[in-house]
């Protein structure tokens, strides 16, 4: 049974950072693949990053890139979303979510899904 489960979102100021964790059981990282979902009030749930688990490579939708940073600890079943340089826009639900495969421009396709973590930032 995959079980994924966020921490670390919270309240931070315009140009502010935060760091997300995403702790993972029931899967091997090396073989599977996790992504961050987020979703911000009336809107549709977006895909910004995803880390593959076969050669950990890294994905980003425009809005985010060069902001944020995914990685993920193997030995401890863990995957961060390092959130730098945050803008008022990135408010919203952020959601782990696994498969086999990295699924950003379609997160609806993802397998398995955390709880959410809230995510505001504002002066």
């Amino acid at each position: 049974q995959v079980q994924l489960v966020e921490s670390g979102g919270g309240l931070v100021q315009p140009g502010g950072s935060l760091r997300l964790t995403c702790a993972v059981s029931g899967v091997n990282l090396n073989y599977y693949a996790i992504g961050w979902v987020r979703q911000a009030p009336g809107k549709e749930r977006e895909g910004i990053s995803c880390i593959s688990g076969f050669d950990g490579t890294t994905y980003y939708t425009d809005s985010v890139k060069g902001r944020f940073t995914i990685s993920k600890d193997s030995a401890k079943n863990t995957v961060s979303l390092q959130m730098n340089s945050l803008k008022p826009e990135d408010t919203a639900v952020y959601y782990c979510a696994g498969d086999m495969w990295c699924r950003v421009s379609a997160p609806e396709k993802y397998d398995y899904w955390g709880q959410g973590t809230q995510v505001t930032v504002s002066s």
